[in-house]
C-alpha cells in the first residue's frame, strides 16, 4: 500500500468538485494495418501488465480523509473491465476518430477498479486502426503517462522494471531524507525564503482575474478533440535561427491560434488576455518509470496582442526566460513539497476550496511532453503517430498537449464541447504558424 502525494489527490478532488470534470489524460495511438483479434490483443495485454503493480490497483480513501488516499490491491481484477472494443462509423477517418476520443475520455473513469482504460479502434481509413489509452491523472503526468503507453507496446523488455526502480528511489529518498533533517535548522528557514519569494508572484498571477474573455468561464460535460501536425526537424530550424527553444516555438504557434480565435469572435487580443498554465516536469531521469505526478507549472501571458509570428516568438523566448529566472516552477514545487508534511485533511478541504473558487486569471493549458525517440509497435504493426489528450478543468475551456514522437510533433487540442465550436481554427492556425516561421527562418530574417 501507498499514499497518494498531494498533486495526484489534487485531480482527484478536481472531480470531486467539479461533475462536469473527467480527469484522465490519454494517448492515442495510430497504428498500420488491421488489428489482432480480441483474444490475442487481450491475452498480450494481460501480459504486459506485470511491469507495473499499480495497473492492479484502485484507489482507497479514509473517513473524512484523516489520511491521504492510498493505493490498495483490486483483489477482483478483471481484465474485461479496462478493455473496450469500438468501431467508427463511416467514412471512418480523422473527424470521426476525433469526436471518438472525446467521447472516451470526457467519461470518468471507475473507481471501484484501477484507474486506467485501453480501447481499442477497430478500422480507420488508409488500413489503419487505433489504440487509446486513458488514465487517471491522480495516477500519471505526461511523463510518465508516455512511459506507460510504451510499456503497452511490443517488446517491454527493453525498459527496467517499474516496482524495483519504485522501490530504489524510495530507499534513496530516505536516505536522502536523513541527511537534509541533520541541516534542517540551518536550511529551513532560507529554504523557505527562497520559496515564498518565488511563489507569491506565482500565487498573485493565479488568484487575480485577467481581462475578460470567451476562453474562460463554466464548462459543460462533453468535450471536442482535434489535432494539428508540425514537423519536429522543422520547429529545431526555427528555435535554431531565431535563438529560441523547441517549447518557444511551440507557445509562439499557440499565441498565434488564441489570437485568431478571439479575433473570429470579435474579441480584441490585448496583452492581458492569456495567461496560460504551462506545466514544466521535475522529474529526475532515475524516477522516469514511476507512476505518479511529478510536476510543477509557469503562468506566463501569451503576446496575442502582437500579429507578427516573428515578434510573438521573441515575446515568448523572453518571457520565459524570465519566468524560469523568477524560480517559479522550483517554487511551485517546493511548495508541493512541504505539503506532504501537512496533515492530509488540511490539504484536501484546502483543494476543494481551490476548486470551487471561480478563477479568472486563467484562460488556456498547453503541456508540451517529450515523447519516445524510437519507432513503436503494437503486436508487430508500426505506431504511425501517437497523439495526446489533456483534460480541461477549472473554467479552463481549452487545453494544448503538445507530444513528440519520432520527427513527428503532434498538438493534441482539448476543448469544452459548448463554448469551442471553431476549435478547428487553433488547429489550423498553429499550422500556418509553423510553416510561416519556417519560410522567414530560411529566408534570413532572423539575421
Amino acid at each position: 500500500m501507498s499514499e497518494l502525494g498531494p498533486l495526484d489527490s489534487g485531480f482527484m478532488e478536481l472531480e470531486d468538485t467539479d461533475r462536469h470534470v473527467s480527469a484522465g489524460i490519454g494517448a492515442v495511438a495510430i497504428v498500420a494495418g488491421s488489428p489482432p483479434s480480441r483474444e490475442e490483443f487481450g491475452a498480450e495485454l494481460a501480459k504486459r501488465l506485470d511491469v507495473d503493480r499499480r495497473l492492479h490497483q484502485k484507489v482507497r480513501r479514509t473517513p473524512w480523509d484523516l489520511a491521504a488516499p492510498a493505493w490498495v490491491p483490486d483483489l477482483n481484477f478483471d481484465l474485461a473491465h479496462h478493455l473496450r472494443w469500438m468501431a467508427l462509423p463511416d467514412p471512418m477517418d480523422e473527424d470521426a476518430l476525433c469526436e471518438l476520443v472525446a467521447e472516451v475520455m470526457e467519461e470518468r473513469l471507475d473507481r471501484d477498479h484501477p484507474l486506467w482504460q485501453c480501447v481499442v479502434v477497430e478500422h480507420l481509413v488508409d488500413d489503419r486502426w487505433a489504440m487509446i489509452v486513458k488514465v487517471h491523472h491522480s495516477m500519471v503526468d505526461g511523463v510518465s503517462g508516455i512511459t506507460l503507453f510504451e510499456r503497452f507496446c511490443d517488446d517491454p523488455a527493453e525498459l527496467p522494471d517499474i516496482s524495483v526502480s519504485e522501490m530504489g528511489a524510495a530507499r534513496n529518498d530516505w536516505v536522502g531524507l536523513l541527511a537534509k533533517s541533520l541541516r534542517l535548522p540551518i536550511d529551513a528557514p532560507r529554504f523557505v525564503a527562497q520559496t515564498l519569494r518565488a511563489a507569491v508572484p506565482l500565487a498573485i498571477s493565479a488568484v487575480l482575474p485577467a481581462a475578460g474573455s470567451s476562453l474562460n468561464g463554466s464548462i459543460g460535460r462533453q468535450r471536442r478533440y482535434t489535432v494539428a501536425r508540425a514537423s519536429l526537424p522543422a520547429v529545431r530550424e526555427i528555435g535554431a535561427a531565431f535563438g529560441a527553444t523547441v517549447n518557444d516555438v511551440v507557445l509562439a504557434a499557440v499565441a498565434a491560434a488564441f489570437r485568431t480565435v478571439l479575433l473570429s469572435r470579435g474579441e480584441e487580443p490585448t496583452a492581458d488576455k492569456l495567461r496560460i498554465l504551462a506545466p514544466v516536469s521535475v522529474r529526475a531521469a532515475d524516477a522516469k518509470n514511476i507512476l505518479d505526478n511529478r510536476v510543477s507549472a509557469m503562468l506566463p501571458l501569451l503576446p496575442i496582442e502582437s500579429a507578427d509570428p516573428v515578434e510573438q516568438l521573441t515575446t515568448v523566448h523572453r518571457r520565459m526566460a524570465e519566468h524560469k529566472a523568477s524560480g517559479e516552477a522550483a517554487a511551485a514545487n517546493s511548495l508541493l513539497s512541504l505539503a506532504r508534511w501537512l496533515p492530509f485533511a488540511s490539504i484536501a478541504w484546502t483543494v476543494r476550496l481551490v476548486s470551487r473558487y471561480p478563477q479568472r486569471g486563467i484562460s488556456g493549458l498547453a503541456t508540451n511532453v517529450p515523447g519516445p525517440r524510437r519507432r513503436l509497435h503494437l503486436h508487430g504493426r508500426e505506431v504511425l503517430e501517437i497523439l495526446a489528450y489533456a483534460p480541461i478543468a477549472m473554467r479552463v475551456r481549452i487545453g494544448i498537449a503538445i507530444l513528440s514522437y519520432g520527427d513527428q510533433l503532434r498538438f493534441g487540442i482539448t476543448g469544452d464541447y459548448d463554448s469551442t465550436p471553431d476549435l478547428h481554427l487553433l488547429a489550423e492556425r498553429i499550422e500556418e504558424t509553423i510553416e510561416h516561421l519556417l519560410n522567414r527562418a530560411r529566408a534570413g530574417e532572423a539575421n
